[in-house]
């Protein structure tokens, strides 16, 4: 996911597109703990996703203030 197709995301689109990836990084890391997970790179990708979405929404915090 890139930044600039996360800021063209609405604040609706933003908090559901969190939620998702957190959902998904919890279940990736039970995985990861099990042993079942394949593709390890996954964890550390959704992680930088999560940290996109939170910056574009202090971005967006910031500038409306």
């Amino acid at each position: 996911m890139k930044v600039s197709d996360i800021r063209e995301y609405t604040d609706e689109e933003l908090i559901k597109g969190l939620e998702d990836a957190q959902r998904e990084y919890l279940n990736l890391r039970i995985q990861a703990k099990t042993g079942q997970l394949e593709n390890t790179a996954r964890l550390r990708l959704v992680r930088r996703d999560i940290a996109r979405i939170r910056s574009v929404e202090n971005e967006r915090r910031r500038n409306t203030n």
